[in-house]
């Protein structure tokens, strides 16, 4: 339980948050002797007229995307069914780390390195020559197909460029001993990319080299296009 908290406050520490608090209910009814369920959530707060609705979001705007940790919080039902088909064939080693430290990465929190970049690259879209930071996805279940099209204004479509940011060891064994396509991986990790970012593309090279400066790998992964009769991210 001590490691289960010092995790959470160290989490909050990263972000920038209070750990105001919690709550342990008791319901042996419920819960078999050394089974739990752990909860938790975060409030923030952000003057209105900050709010990244995305809807200025345009053709042309650049998809700039953060590099994650790891899988981290998201398809580890097919992580274990990955391990499981495996049985004692596992790797040695993912991408130079132990197997168990690859797979049970910490999910890398961006909060406070993309709250510099949004200080630095601040979009006004009332302004003369509006630019910076439009819209974020975190990318979490649904992965890349999923939570981008959840920033985007009607009639737009992210173009992803496939090869242009490191496919790692990791996600190449989960793909391969699941057996499953590109479009699938897609929707079931992160696939190496934790954060997209959408950027006015005047201002892309700036605001990418600022969240390099905090000490993110920053990869320019794909552009905003107009939207036919297609999906709303296509990968190619």
């Amino acid at each position: 339980a001590a490691a289960v908290i010092q995790g959470i406050a160290d989490g909050c520490e990263q972000a920038g948050a209070a750990l105001v608090g919690g709550e342990t209910a008791e319901m042996p009814g419920m819960y078999p002797a050394g089974e739990y369920d752990l909860a938790g959530f975060a409030v923030g707060a952000v003057e209105k007229s900050k709010i990244l609705t995305g809807q200025s979001v345009k053709p042309g705007d650049v998809v700039l995307g953060l590099a994650s940790s790891g899988v981290h919080s998201n398809g580890f039902s097919l992580v274990r069914k990955c391990i499981e088909r495996a049985g004692g064939a596992l790797p040695a080693t993912l991408d130079g780390k132990p197997f168990k430290q690859a797979i049970m990465e910490p999910t890398r929190l961006y909060v406070k390195n993309v709250l510099a970049a949004l200080a630095a690259h601040p979009h006004a879209a009332d302004a003369a020559a509006p630019g910076g930071i439009k819209a974020l996805a975190h990318i979490t279940g649904g992965g890349l197909l999923e939570n981008i099209p959840r920033v985007l204004p009607e009639g737009t479509a992210a173009h992803l460029k496939k090869g242009s940011w490191p496919q790692t060891e990791l996600f190449a064994w989960l793909q391969k001993t699941a057996g499953i396509d590109d479009v699938e991986m897609n929707r079931t990790f992160n696939n190496g990319i934790g954060m997209v970012v959408v950027v006015d593309a005047a201002h892309a090279e700036a605001t990418a080299a600022t969240l390099r400066a905090a000490g993110e790998q920053v990869y320019t992964i794909g552009a905003i296009a107009a939207r036919g009769d297609g999906a709303a991210v296509v990968v190619a």
